[in-house]
């Protein structure tokens, strides 16, 4: 069909639906208030393979051996991660926001709030300043951090 866009996944979806014996790798995405309304995007072996959206659990189909799983948003990402795999095996991964990502927002505006109360009501200046710490953190993962934003590690249910 002319004009119509195959999406970079669906050769993922032609061989899974070849062989219902593959191994494949199960992406759980944490819950959480940062990025709740933007998908992560997923890449095995540098090819993007689909989306995840906010507490979505999925799964990707993947030949057996040695692969690099990787998801970003915007320009970060998590880092690379190596995953062996075997035919007819699912491993599976959870796959979420920097570490301390759903207090660092919240903290702020609580300490931007306190700092307005306590200027008004107690006529305290400068505790703004307690803002720094944070906001220093969201620059680094920002920034030279952007490769840890996102985290991915494997779900062991042993």
């Amino acid at each position: 069909m002319a004009g119509s866009k195959e999406q970079p996944w669906s050769s993922f979806n032609q061989i899974k639906r070849q062989n219902n014996n593959m191994a494949s790798v199960r992406l759980k995405r944490t819950n959480e208030n940062n990025n709740s309304m933007r998908d992560y995007k997923i890449f095995i072996d540098g090819k993007e393979v689909g989306r995840i959206a906010n507490g979505e659990t999925k799964d990707f189909p993947m030949t057996d051996g040695q692969h690099i799983i990787t998801a970003k948003i915007d320009w970060c990402s998590s880092q690379d991660f190596p995953l062996h795999i075997k035919d007819n095996e699912t491993k599976e991964l959870k796959v979420g926001g920097f570490k301390n990502g759903n207090w660092i927002m919240p903290l702020a505006g609580g300490i931007i709030a306190l700092h307005f109360l306590f200027k008004i009501m107690l006529h305290i200046e400068y505790t703004i300043f307690l803002v720094i710490p944070v906001f220093i953190l969201l620059v680094y993962y920002l920034t030279i951090g952007r490769k840890k934003y996102l985290t991915l590690e494997e779900i062991n249910d042993k």
